[in-house]
């Protein structure tokens, strides 16, 4: 009997330092995942595991090896995937939960760190799917780049504009790109700012840049991937700026697309951003020529959208577009912006200027009164 005791005693004592040594490879792991996930956190900041990390990191993933190997759905649908120059494994797999490719974007960004290729997803085009495990996912980041087609979209291209270049490099059908720049099928937070009254139109967000495009994206992956760019190249913090100065995004990229039509040299933007938003707050009708441009639409005698227009033709064109007849902003962007005017309306110049009047070499002459804006008419004529 008391054998049987000392024999039971033994057995819970063995138990309990199990218990206890578990216990501390447990600790010690997760202390170990979270001191990662604080330094990966830090811009800049570059993780390099030791032999005793990368054994805690193999053990905790070891231990999650069914949501590493299992894929989020069965859905074979191809989903076009884009890095950027720059992007990390953090960024990346973020974006990868978000578009439901990945379940857990910390443990995908784990599992990179453990392999080793953190560093080596290379920014291009891929075409990935949710029926795939994160494994499967890693390999084709790695070896799966789509052939691409170089497109640059300059800026100050209305959307009809985009879709003939698009068009032209055998990327898109032009029609079903409009088609989808005014079917508002596309749910970004910074779309829901749009007024209810605005035209339910992708113009504005279309963001001007370079991209490489596979040669076999559908003509909603591709606006997608501009929206994409929009959202992460209009910053939370600029959006947080406009709300500070009293405008919506919205507000902000309508303006930004008047000062784009306008400005030809760089230096001059915030200036001209300047002028329009002292005309808003005196509440002088804008008068910008490109907003009648837009309106009228395509000239076919000029072969334009943005033909030179009178002074007789500028008042004529009846559309809420027209700010020599409607005060305040028109109903919406007259072009898709780039950074550098939506930069502008942000960081205006410190100006009392209300009129501007170009020279004829790409830049203008700005004035206070109407009267020395009748000398410069006259000046630069």
């Amino acid at each position: 009997m008391e054998g049987s005791k000392r024999a039971l005693i033994r057995i819970m004592l063995f138990l309990l330092g199990v218990v206890l040594i578990l216990g501390i490879a447990t600790g010690t792991v997760w202390f170990f995942i979270r001191q990662m996930r604080t330094a990966a956190l830090q811009p800049g900041t570059q993780v390099d595991l030791t032999s005793l990390e990368k054994t805690l990191l193999g053990i905790y993933l070891n231990l999650r090896r069914d949501e590493i190997e299992t894929p989020p759905s069965a859905d074979d649908t191809p989903v076009p995937f884009t890095i950027q120059p720059g992007e990390n494994g953090t960024t990346v797999a973020v974006r990868l939960e978000r578009l439901g490719i990945i379940r857990d974007a910390e443990l995908f960004r784990l599992l990179l760190r453990y392999w080793g290729v953190d560093a080596q997803l290379e920014a291009g085009d891929y075409e990935l799917r949710r029926n795939m495990s994160m494994p499967e996912v890693i390999s084709q980041l790695q070896h799966g780049r789509l052939r691409a087609k170089r497109v640059t979209i300059r800026e100050g291209l209305r959307a009809e504009e985009i879709a003939y270049l698009l068009a032209t490099e055998g990327l898109v059908d032009q029609e079903e790109f409009i088609r989808l720049v005014r079917d508002d099928a596309f749910h970004y937070d910074f779309l829901r700012d749009r007024p209810a009254t605005a035209p339910k139109t992708l113009e504005g967000f279309l963001f001007p840049d370079t991209y490489e495009f596979p040669v076999n994206i559908t003509t909603t992956a591709l606006i997608d991937i501009m929206l994409q760019n929009f959202d992460r190249r209009v910053t939370i913090e600029m959006r947080k700026q406009a709300l500070d100065q009293g405008l919506t995004l919205f507000q902000v990229l309508t303006l930004a697309s008047i000062v784009e039509r306008e400005a030809v040299v760089p230096e001059e933007r915030p200036i001209i951003a300047s002028v329009y938003l002292n005309r808003l707050r005196r509440g002088i009708y804008l008068e910008a020529d490109p907003t009648v441009q837009y309106a009228k639409g395509y000239d076919p005698k000029t072969g334009s959208w943005w033909p030179h227009l009178s002074l007789e033709e500028l008042r004529a064109v009846d559309s809420p577009f027209n700010t020599f007849i409607h005060p305040g902003l028109p109903p919406g962007p007259i072009c898709n912006p780039g950074l550098a005017s939506i930069e502008a309306v942000l960081n205006p110049a410190d100006t009392k200027y209300l009129f501007f009047h170009a020279k004829g070499d790409g830049t203008h002459a700005f004035a206070e009164t109407f009267e020395e804006h009748l000398e410069n008419q006259k000046k630069y004529r």
